[in-house]
């Protein structure tokens, strides 16, 4: 008898309710043997250890939640999509239950290459920080993991870092791609939901997840997801979770001062720092690792704000958007970051002489949407009826003005941070627009 998708242990493992572990909100993760043998390595545990949100803790102080518990979404979510698509039949003929496999294997490690506050350190993009997707081979190429993966999934390791890290190369791994990492995938349908749970509030969580799942189908061409019409409120709804979400949470402005202040602590130390062994340590002992390098100086000025005693984060002195502030944003937006931190240096410079008093380089800190853009919201409806298919853009006016018309430039402002003991003068100062000019024209 041939193996189809629904004979995948962890696929027939969603009804049988036997072995399960539980995670928020009252949800339950079916568990396998091989399935345990994985999250009890040492190199998936450590995601135990290392919180999904970093930084916006400070600001929402029950987002404390980890990396762990949100692959764990993830990997029950993969089990749901494969569930739902095996009954599309161009799916069940491209998806091989042994592709299937090393998609379920994807979902459960495709956070594994994270270190502690990730995401803002690679949007710096620095030399010598490699992406996270790069990072995780070494944890899955070698070690207890991969003779996990070769012995009990009987899986070459090399096929799950294909479809982590590297382009498709056929029709099935661009469709199982596009489950992993698209406009709806695993990935997004849970750390929206998740986020939005442990941040306290509602944005993340008002989009009917089961109705998308109901929904799913591949695409005209049969490379990738797509969804019926009977998805399309959710999926708009979706659109609208992402976008509140990255404006009041993601890029709160004191959440984004915080991310400026490690940022700026992080680009004054990272030459004289072992990265390979800083990204290998969990939370805690990276941040003693960071503060230990930094001493007394400005970036231990910095990390104590965050991690210290007490928490100290700068202050918002000025703001700027693409829609009302058009000429700044568009001068400071997507600029390299040691022309950002250049930048507010010749502020600091400028300020100096126009208070009269010394205003450190460390005490302005600009924040900026980074160089790469979030990934566009692109995907095709199919009215069953027709059986024709259109971009969801198209029928969409709620997706085409939140997710196709520049989403980055629209939730993502240009901030001015600047230290307590400064802001207070700083706000006093009535040319702070030339102010700012001059420093952008001596960066250059």
């Amino acid at each position: 008898m041939t193996k189809t998708i629904h004979d995948i242990p962890e696929v027939a493992a969603l009804d049988a309710r036997q072995s399960l572990i539980r995670i928020p909100p009252e949800t339950d993760v079916p568990l396998t043997e091989r399935v345990r043998s994985v999250i009890d390595t040492a190199e998936f545990h450590r995601l135990a250890r290392i919180s999904q949100l970093g930084l916006v803790s400070l600001i929402y102080p029950a987002a404390i939640h980890t990396r762990f518990e949100h692959c764990l979404g993830v990997y029950r979510l993969a089990l749901l999509f494969l569930k739902q698509l095996a009954g599309d039949r161009r799916f069940a003929e491209a998806i091989r239950p042994a592709d299937a496999e090393v998609f379920i294997v994807a979902a459960l490690v495709h956070d594994l290459g994270h270190w502690p506050f990730c995401h803002p350190i690679e949007d710096i993009r620095l030399p010598g920080v490699p992406s996270h997707e790069l990072f995780a081979n070494s944890f899955l190429l070698e070690g207890e993991l991969a003779d996990v993966l070769r012995h009990d999934w009987g899986i070459n390791p090399r096929d799950v870092v294909a479809m982590l890290s590297e382009k498709p190369r056929n029709t099935a791994s661009r469709i199982l791609t596009s489950m992993l990492s698209g406009p709806i995938d695993i990935d997004k349908m849970d750390y929206l939901f998740r986020d939005s749970l442990h941040a306290g509030v509602p944005y993340g969580r008002h989009f009917d997840q089961q109705r998308l799942l109901g929904s799913l189908c591949l695409n005209r061409a049969g490379n990738g997801l797509a969804i019926t019409d009977k998805g399309k409120t959710a999926a708009e709804l979706m659109v609208f979770a992402r976008y509140v979400m990255f404006s009041e949470v993601y890029w709160h402005h004191a959440v984004r001062a915080a991310t400026a202040m490690l940022q700026r602590a992080f680009f004054m130390l990272h030459g004289s720092l072992d990265l390979d062994a800083l990204f290998r340590m969990t939370e805690g002992p990276m941040i003693a690792e960071l503060r230990q390098a930094a001493g007394d100086g400005p970036a231990g000025e910095l990390l104590g704000g965050l991690f210290g005693p007490t928490r100290q984060l700068y202050k918002r002195l000025a703001e700027y958007s693409l829609f009302e502030h058009r000429d700044v944003y568009v001068r400071l937006a997507r600029r390299p970051y040691p022309w950002l931190a250049a930048c507010a240096e010749q502020f600091a410079s400028v300020a100096s002489t126009a208070l009269g008093r010394v205003v450190a380089p460390h005490e302005i800190l600009f924040d900026a949407p980074p160089v790469a853009r979030e990934v566009e919201f692109d995907v095709e409806v199919r009215f069953a009826k027709t059986d024709r298919y259109r971009p969801l853009d198209e029928v969409s006016p709620v997706v085409r003005t939140l997710a196709k018309e520049q989403f980055d430039d629209y939730v993502k402002r240009v901030r001015i941070f600047v230290h307590p003991r400064v802001v207070a003068d700083l706000r006093r100062v009535e040319n702070l627009p030339e102010l700012l000019g001059q420093a952008i024209e001596r960066t250059g």
